[in-house]
């Protein structure tokens, strides 16, 4: 699947399948040799033992069966799903240093793109997004390689990545991305799943240097929370979507209570919704930051039950998004 296609398919919200979810995460603990890792501040937070309860697996079970373990429940629940056909599942590349290589000790979370490959693979529901931090020695043919195993879009986290988007250093592999067509998912605003962030990155103005060369850049959760400059970064984001035909966005992490108003905001914007695709950032819709309860006022009681009464996480959150607009 070419990263247009999948742009095509991701279109938020159709009234039927198929809906792509672009924007699933995955973790591990390196069992079984898969390679990920997790640093000790954020592996003993209360964050990574939800993680783990909404992922559907337990540390020990992690550590017995194997990491592939997250893989298998995702899967599953994306089955059981009526609304949504398939998940882009994301690795994350890590903090890269000075001699172009991984920086282990400043990175929070590590997956590998070769064992999301393999395990995406295995699932005719699942797709495998890469991840790779342009400031490594190799970075452009890490792209090609993931590129010929398949993936459908590269995944970026600025603000823990250590990426500045808008450094003319990495022109080369924005150069490689618009050849191979693969868009960019760059988380854009504030950033608080991990244990630190370096939140300036995250500015959506820094996004002009990708947008000028021809990269498809999708602004993950337009940009809500945060500001730099001394402005908001959704009224930051907004503008430069007049400006690039190139530019999408997603609605990923928009139901949770400290975003409340931000999708309506967007709505109200002419012609956005046509650049809007269905995102997920599962697991984060497991968390008790999500509720259709905290949407009361904007929809209506009997929709708020409907939706409390869906078990399957993708199903009530298509339907809840579907409610609010």
């Amino acid at each position: 699947m070419s990263g247009s296609i999948a742009i095509a398919a991701a279109r938020a919200l159709p009234t039927v399948k198929p809906i792509i979810d672009i924007h699933v995460h995955t973790a591990g603990l390196g069992a079984h040799g898969s390679g990920c890792f997790v640093a000790p501040v954020l592996r003993d937070s209360y964050k990574f033992s939800w993680y783990l309860r909404a992922f559907g697996v337990s540390r020990e079970e992690l550590q017995r069966v194997g990491d592939a373990l997250v893989f298998e429940r995702i899967a599953e629940r994306v089955a059981a799903s009526t609304s949504v056909q398939q998940a882009v599942v994301l690795a994350m590349d890590g903090v890269v240093g000075n001699d172009g290589a991984l920086d282990r000790a400043r990175t929070q979370v590590y997956v590998p793109n070769d064992f999301v490959q393999q395990q995406t693979d295995r699932y005719e529901n699942l797709l495998f997004g890469a991840s790779v931090n342009p400031y490594r020695h190799d970075a452009v043919a890490r792209l090609h390689e993931a590129k010929s195993a398949g993936a459908v879009l590269v995944k970026w986290i600025p603000a823990i990545m250590a990426i500045d988007p808008a450094d003319p250093r990495i022109i080369p592999f924005y150069e490689s991305l618009v050849e191979l067509d693969l868009p960019l998912l760059v988380h854009v605003g504030q950033e608080r799943s991990f244990s630190a962030a370096r939140d300036e990155l995250g500015d959506p103005v820094r996004l002009t240097l990708p947008l000028d060369i021809g990269v498809i850049v999708i602004a993950a959760h337009i940009a809500t929370t945060g500001k730099n400059h001394g402005e908001g970064n959704f009224e930051r984001l907004l503008p430069l979507f007049a400006r690039y035909a190139n530019l999408y966005t997603e609605i990923s992490s928009l139901t949770q209570i400290n975003k409340l108003g931000y999708l309506y905001d967007a709505l109200a914007v002419p012609g956005l919704s046509q650049r809007m695709l269905y995102g997920s950032d599962w697991p984060l819709q497991f968390f008790p930051l999500v509720s259709p309860w905290y949407q009361i006022g904007r929809i209506g009681i009997g929709e708020i039950r409907k939706v409390s009464r869906l078990k399957n996480p993708w199903d009530r959150d298509v339907a809840l998004k579907r409610a609010m607009g």
